[in-house]
């Protein structure tokens, strides 16, 4: 090549540093490991995605006002009854309007599965370790991704003011005025004076469809930027360290199957709101002060602060003339705030105590080989299902047959001891794990031959261990009976940065 052909290619080059080009190019190439717990964020994301579609069309018919209205529509055993504009289109909707009701459970089935998704994606997170340094942010992201998920579904489950939602508030009132000295003032902000008051629908349509949605698309954008810019957890697994990445580039590979994904998602969605009816409001009816919808029982996110109100004994105490309602507060508003300030704070002890909040960690932890952590993890999860039980505790007395203040009282003594028994019992089965595993490297899988040895005794034949779990130890040991290496598989494995 001649000097002025060299010199036109070293511009080219210059000219591509310059531009977003060798990024791009390098980006499309960003290696996603391909396992299957890696994926619950996504299905988190494509979930959000239905809600934001699905929520849009609904925008189109739905009347966010209070004032009361005479109903008139296709629904025959309601027409004549007096309700509010809001359930009135909600009704609408569901009967007038072509394929409203496969909408509304649609939107309805999406905000069940984005709250269940996020919860097992940082349950994944939690129990993985992927929370440490350099991801603490992102782990405070994605805990503040659910507690808005929470209030945003909080927020669409009232807006239809039907009996049942309308229930949901008159707790949400009551809750807010257990604060002590703000809590009346509060109340009456939210509801435009005495409950059920005449504004909670029309404050609650802006924060349902314009705030909350935004700061849910705003953090999930920072979220998704970080994942990119960090690069992606992985288990263990040969030649791969925390310097490199081993997986499927982004494209075409992985964007292949995170598209199959999203249709699935889509589909399955679609599918449910098709053969399982969900919130059928019209048999609730418009919500009536004076009147409590018979077994309610909210969707299953909120089910664990329904069982806690429900659990507390009726403690109350005058202070200055003033009421304080332990029963209420301690349960709906102290529990709830310790336990996030527990789950934010949590990385950083961790690592502060454990000394790693200095090094970087990009390999997942296996969960048996963090016991404590684990068994942590498991005895919060134990603790939120008895919560959740409880929130269904007269249904459960009445479909057995038995004392619902029997049952109240079991699961008072169950929300103190079944978390510790779960913690000891985890971590302990987490250590036997472990020792079990050591064990099978160190002298490798019985083949179930007997062979007599010269001194008379028999011994059983072992061989190799060629099989290995996702991030299970594969380094050779040294076999404790031949003395020789033992010989570990390598399953081959494209790598991709």
């Amino acid at each position: 090549m001649s000097r002025a052909g060299r010199r036109a290619e070293r511009l080219a080059d210059a000219a591509d540093a310059r531009l977003p080009v060798v990024a791009g190019g390098a980006l499309l190439r960003k290696a996603f490991p391909h396992h299957w717990s890696f994926f619950l964020g996504e299905l988190a994301l494509y979930s959000l995605l239905v809600l934001l579609l699905t929520g849009v069309w609904l925008t189109f018919f739905f009347e966010p006002e209070m004032r009361e209205v005479v109903y008139a529509g296709s629904y025959a055993p309601l027409r004549g009854v007096r309700m509010s504009a809001a359930f009135d289109s909600t009704l609408r909707i569901s009967f007038d309007v072509r394929g409203g009701l496969l909408m509304r459970q649609t939107h309805h089935w999406a905000a069940l599965v984005f709250v269940a998704a996020i919860g097992l994606h940082l349950l994944r997170i939690f129990f993985t370790g992927a929370f440490r340094r350099p991801r603490e942010l992102n782990w405070v992201i994605g805990l503040t991704l659910f507690v808005l998920s929470l209030a945003e579904g909080f927020a669409g489950y009232s807006l239809p003011d039907d009996l049942l939602s309308g229930t949901g508030l008159r707790i949400a009132q009551g809750i807010m005025m257990s604060i002590p000295v703000v809590g009346t003032y509060v109340a009456f902000f939210a509801f435009g004076g005495e409950f059920p008051g005449e504004d909670i629908i029309t404050r609650l349509y802006p924060l349902h469809v314009l705030l909350l949605p935004g700061a849910l698309i705003a953090l999930v954008t920072v979220h998704l930027i970080l994942v990119f810019h960090l690069k992606h957890t992985q288990w263990r697994g040969p030649g791969r360290s925390n310097r490199n990445v081993r997986g499927k580039p982004l494209i075409p590979q992985f964007t292949a199957t995170s598209t199959g994904l999203s249709l699935a998602v889509f589909g399955v969605l679609v599918l449910l709101s098709g053969i399982a009816q969900v919130n059928p409001v019209w048999m609730y009816g418009p919500y009536r002060a004076d009147l409590v919808s018979t077994g309610s029982q909210p969707d299953w996110y909120v089910g664990f602060l329904e069982g806690a109100l429900r659990l507390v004994p009726p403690w109350e105490t005058n202070i200055a003339g003033h009421t304080v309602m332990w029963n209420v507060l301690l349960p709906a508003v102290v529990l709830p705030g310790l336990l996030f300030a527990v789950l934010y704070a949590y990385p950083f002890v961790e690592q502060r105590l454990t000394g790693e909040r200095l090094r970087e960690q990009h390999l997942c932890d296996r969960p048996r080989e963090r016991p404590v952590r684990t068994g942590l993890g498991v005895a919060g999860t134990v603790f939120y299902g008895v919560l959740l039980v409880a929130g269904g505790n007269d249904i459960i007395a009445y479909a057995f047959r038995i004392s619902v203040d029997a049952l109240t009282w079991v699961l008072r003594i169950a929300l103190v001891v079944a978390p510790v028994l779960a913690f000891l019992v985890t971590r302990w089965v987490c250590r036997a794990l472990t020792a079990a595993e050591r064990e099978r490297l160190a002298e490798g899988v019985p083949t179930g031959d007997i062979r007599q040895t010269v001194t008379g005794g028999y011994e059983s034949g072992t061989e190799p261990v060629e099989t290995f779990r996702t991030g299970a130890p594969r380094r050779p040991l040294t076999g404790a009976r031949t003395g020789t290496p033992i010989r570990t598989h390598r399953a081959p494995e494209r790598r991709d940065r």
